[in-house]
């Protein structure tokens, strides 16, 4: 099972369901964790199952978001690919992209920020937002929310915008009020999260459905 084997999964929802096909991601998910399953040989497949999961979650989001942030003169690139910790081998513009996202940490050092997605302008370097994605937010969402604030209280990256993109399959981010407290930190402390779900959710300024993800990007390029 490889992330090609889930984008075909994906790309037949898409036959399927056409622009809604994000609303199906847990079942494109279901799909790829049978295929799995039958191709797993080892003792634990629900440990091994969760790590393909995480891992390639971030994956099928990039695919489907690049050629469209592509189409606005941006790039998307895996932050992992910039955790070389020897910045000369990285080629120029992702040796400026990895200094401009930065955290300071005073006599500490400098850090990146845990980030799955970098979405930036490839003539400048320039970060324009990132994304953490995880299927559902109990992973990750106080986190995000740290990095939102640890980038926001530095003038050279205050302007980035922190996202998650989530599955949210324990739906906690279905009702705005009385808000989970995962849906409350995203309203407080991140930029705002998009929502790859079946289930309608009571959205806000900050909690949305996915596909309102490529118009938000737009409007931040005006």
């Amino acid at each position: 099972m490889t992330i090609q084997d889930l984008i075909k999964i994906y790309e037949t929802k898409k036959k399927e369901h056409g622009a809604q096909a994000y609303r199906h991601i847990s079942n494109v998910l279901m799909e790829a964790k049978e295929q799995h399953e039958k191709d797993f040989t080892g003792d634990d497949h629900e440990q091994s199952w969760r790590a393909f999961k995480g891992k390639n979650l971030e994956k099928l989001i990039e695919y489907i978001i690049t050629d469209e942030v592509n189409a606005l003169g941006l790039l998307v690139v895996n932050g992992n690919n910039l955790e070389r910790t020897n910045g000369a081998n990285l080629p120029k513009e992702l040796s400026l992209l990895k200094r401009n996202l930065t955290v300071d940490y005073g006599e500490f050092g400098l850090h990146l920020p845990d980030v799955d997605l970098i979405i930036y302008d490839p003539k400048t370097s320039k970060v324009v937002a990132v994304l953490s994605s995880k299927v559902t937010l109990r992973e990750r969402i106080a986190q995000t929310g740290y990095w939102k604030i640890k980038l926001a209280s530095d003038e050279a990256t205050k302007h980035i915008k922190v996202y998650f993109v989530t599955p949210d399959e324990d739906g906690t981010l279905t009702v705005k009020i009385p808000a989970k407290k995962g849906r409350a930190i995203v309203e407080v402390d991140t930029d705002g999260s998009y929502v790859l779900s079946e289930t309608n959710i009571e959205e806000s300024d900050k909690v949305k459905m996915f596909d309102k993800f490529i118009d938000d990007l737009k409007k931040l390029l005006k």
